[in-house]
């Protein structure tokens, strides 16, 4: 084996001894280097835990100090972040959530906002295409066109299903003081969509067919596929002119918030 391949051997056997207690040591390791390791282990886990007490202060504060800490763990152990910094082991601990605290949805809504909000905050940088240069790009299209029609999205904004009242509960855990928190459940889902305004991130709770537009169009879906999915199969030409109209009112709120940065050509 040559010495880069050995090294790199060595380095792999490593990571496997830090990420999993039952993984074997390299073979020619002593007890004093495997008692070494597991203080290494330790702090490594410290800090993976640490990390995500940083991000996820809002969620932390609404389960309590004791359960975050066990399920931060679980985390670390089950999702070690796998690109160069600590902080990508935030990735997924909303489905970690979801899977710990099964019974209380409103922690894994709460997770995938706080994790989302600071990814929409990191994003780049860039100019919202607002109403009037989509009226100036749009100005000679037709029926053909519009049915055709593609956006290109904010970075890193995102939408989701819900069942919980984000609002309600983002603003009780503002403070780090004990709170009479409200019921956060919502009677029936709705959407939530995040974006950045300026350098601010918020979100806004809307209806759960605004997420399926959002999302459809984000992936690419065309304009026209929008107003066909909300007008249904078969539909009466009132139904087509309330989905062209419910379609349109969408997409007049995305150019107002920011939200639309370009056509897609």
């Amino acid at each position: 084996m040559s010495e880069a391949a050995d090294l790199k051997a060595r380095q792999e056997a490593f990571l496997r001894a830090i990420l999993d207690e039952g993984a074997p040591l390299p073979e020619d390791w002593t007890n004093r280097q495997a008692a070494g390791l597991a203080v290494y282990r330790g702090n490594y886990r410290s800090a993976l835990v640490g990390a995500l007490e940083s991000t996820f202060e809002r969620t932390a504060r609404y389960v309590g100090e004791s359960a975050f800490k066990q399920a931060s763990a679980h985390h670390a152990i089950t999702h070690p972040p796998a690109g160069w910094t600590i902080d990508e082991v935030g990735i997924g601990f909303d489905a970690t959530c979801a899977q710990l605290f099964a019974k209380n949805p409103e922690v894994a809504d709460l997770a995938w906002l706080e994790w989302t909000m600071l990814q929409v905050a990191t994003g780049p940088d860039v100019e919202p295409f607002g109403p009037g240069a989509f009226a100036e790009a749009t100005g000679g299209f037709g029926d053909e066109d519009w049915m055709e029609l593609r956006l290109e999205f904010q970075a890193r904004s995102s939408a989701r299903i819900v069942e919980t009242n984000l609002t309600i509960l983002w603003k009780a855990l503002e403070e780090a003081s004990d709170l009479d928190r409200p019921d956060p459940r919502l009677a029936e889902p709705q959407g939530c969509l995040v974006w950045r305004e300026g350098e601010r991130p918020t979100f806004q709770l809307l209806a759960p067919d605004a997420v399926t537009a959002f999302t459809a169009m984000q992936d690419g879906a065309a304009y026209g596929e929008i107003v066909t999915t909300f007008a249904g199969s078969d539909p009466e030409p009132e139904q087509v002119q309330d989905a062209a109209m419910r379609a349109g009112a969408l997409l007049g709120e995305w150019l107002k918030e920011g939200l639309v940065v370009g056509l897609k050509t």
